[in-house]
């Protein structure tokens, strides 16, 4: 924020809490000197990818409609930098546009990105970019490689009769076929589930024991989202 922006948020906050009024003018002035200071690096309003925008004037509502205590310059940066945290965490950098053969100007780009989401001039991008669509198919062939991997030893036919007594492999399965992730081909970062075990929930009931879990019908959401990303699938492709 620059001095201005500074000088409307303590008015704002005298607004809110008449008794933090500097005695005078001098006091005034000395307080607006160290809130300009200490909120240089603090943005006025901010985008976030979830909607939750950054407004440092509702930080300040926030304090005085919840604290007993007068406002200081940390109270406003302190949730700016959980904030300023979060949107990085969020954050992947999309390819630049300068030529990757010159790579001080394709770094120089990717840093300036990262550094204007940082501070809030730029909004995050939360989506790894595509590199380009596919044919039918070509999504056939992946379907294929999939259930290659996946591996068999006996034909489709016998494959269909036993899969009525193994569920588990009967979905991945038909999950590929349906060009659906293998959510079981990697491991679950919410239950700690290892690749090709299904995922785990606690067990709920009058004679569950302490700490036991029990085995969930479906993947958690999560895992079926890190398989979509890791087997070049499209989240809202197969959510539809």
């Amino acid at each position: 924020m620059n001095r201005q922006e500074v000088a409307a948020l303590l008015a704002y906050a005298v607004k809110l809490a008449p008794h933090t009024a500097p005695a005078d003018q001098a006091a005034a002035e000395e307080r607006l000197d160290q809130w300009a200071d200490l909120l240089a690096d603090v943005p006025p309003t901010a985008p976030h990818p979830t909607g939750r925008h950054w407004d440092a004037s509702q930080v300040v509502r926030h304090h005085v409609a919840t604290s007993p205590y007068p406002i200081k310059p940390s109270d406003v940066s302190r949730f700016w930098h959980a904030f300023r945290r979060d949107v990085v965490d969020r954050h992947h950098d999309p390819v630049p546009a300068a030529d990757p053969d010159d790579p001080q100007a394709y770094r120089a780009e990717l840093l300036g990105t990262r550094h204007a989401v940082a501070i809030g001039a730029a909004p995050a991008a939360t989506f790894r970019e595509l590199t380009g669509g596919t044919t039918r198919e070509e999504r056939d062939q992946f379907a294929a490689d999939r259930l290659a991997a996946l591996g068999s030893y006996v034909p489709a036919r016998v494959e269909d009769v036993l899969d009525r007594h193994r569920p588990r492999k009967a979905a991945r399965r038909a999950a590929i076929k349906a060009g659906r992730p293998d959510a079981l081909a990697v491991a679950c970062t919410w239950c700690k589930a290892e690749p090709g075990a299904p995922c785990t929930q606690r067990a709920i009931g009058p004679k569950a024991e302490h700490g036991a879990r029990t085995e969930r019908a479906i993947p958690h959401p999560t895992r079926v989202d890190r398989a979509a990303l890791g087997q070049g699938l499209d989240r809202q492709e197969f959510a539809a």
